[in-house]
């Protein structure tokens, strides 16, 4: 069990925690991959916000604050001060630190009431990564095969699959949570500790990989989820360059390692 955070006082970081989130190593990774793990990684907004991306040592980053709450924050009955979805359990209620022993007012949160930004209306526009930068575009349907032989109309595997994430929400697991590799040296401790200490299983899966780098798993739905929280709006449309839109991380399956099973309930694995 990790040590908990040396924090002196209620704040921002009972509520959240700002990092820095690798994308892509620019040396590996021409601009079509560096948009598609772009579009990918800003997409889960449901629990994450975003800046702007920018390279720095030839890895391609992004700051973004990510919106679970510490463990440790409760109410003053020992309840979870914050619900699943990021909200407090009352409007400005009194919390409490179960370690230090804090006490005051529920800190604020910079989220916004809704679950982020919608990056897409029904048949668009959409918002998505287009030659290194954020654009609004409409992006055309891909044209069928001439004389191609009929398929089922709905040729979508995890439709009705039991898979679910690590808070038993079922449906779509992998588009609801994500693996992140952070920029948080080991100098940076305060950090380390705070990032440890979040709520699982919405932060749950930290390592350290190196002296630099930290891993985690982050349950945050993606914003590009249609209506019925299985299908992605961005299936089977086509950029102007002609390449798919859907970014290649969600139809090229990985090789899982051996320690690895995948979501409980997957028809891929």
């Amino acid at each position: 069990m990790s040590d908990p955070p040396a924090c002196s006082s209620l704040g921002k970081h009972c509520r959240e925690l700002r990092l820095t989130i690798r994308i892509s190593d620019v040396r590996e990774d021409g601009p079509t991959l560096q948009d598609a793990a772009t579009t990918w990684l800003t997409a889960h907004t449901e629990r994450m916000t975003f800046g702007t991306p920018y390279i720095t040592d030839h890895i391609l980053k992004v700051d973004a604050t990510v919106h679970v709450p510490c463990k440790h924050l409760k109410t003053m009955d020992g309840e979870s001060a914050v619900r699943p979805d990021g909200t407090p359990s009352a409007p400005r209620k009194q919390v409490q630190c179960a370690v230090h022993g804090f006490r005051g007012a529920m800190p604020k949160s910079s989220q916004r009431a809704n679950t982020g930004p919608r990056f897409h209306e029904p048949n668009g526009p959409y918002s998505i990564i287009y030659k290194g930068k954020r654009r609004s575009m409409h992006l055309p349907l891909k044209r069928a095969v001439r004389r191609s032989l009929p398929t089922i109309q709905n040729s979508n595997p995890c439709v009705g699959a039991p898979c679910r994430t690590g808070d038993n929400k079922r449906g779509a697991a992998c588009c609801r949570d994500l693996t992140l590799e952070l920029d948080v040296p080991e100098t940076q401790r305060r950090l380390e500790a705070l990032l440890r200490s979040r709520k699982s299983p919405y932060l749950c899966k930290v390592k350290r990989e190196d002296e630099d780098i930290m891993e985690c798993e982050v349950i945050s739905a993606c914003s590009y989820l249609d209506d019925d929280d299985i299908s992605c709006v961005l299936h089977d449309r086509v950029l102007p360059n002609g390449r798919l839109a859907k970014p290649s991380l969600c139809y090229e399956w990985p090789e899982l390692e051996e320690d690895e099973t995948g979501h409980p309930g997957c028809r891929l694995v």
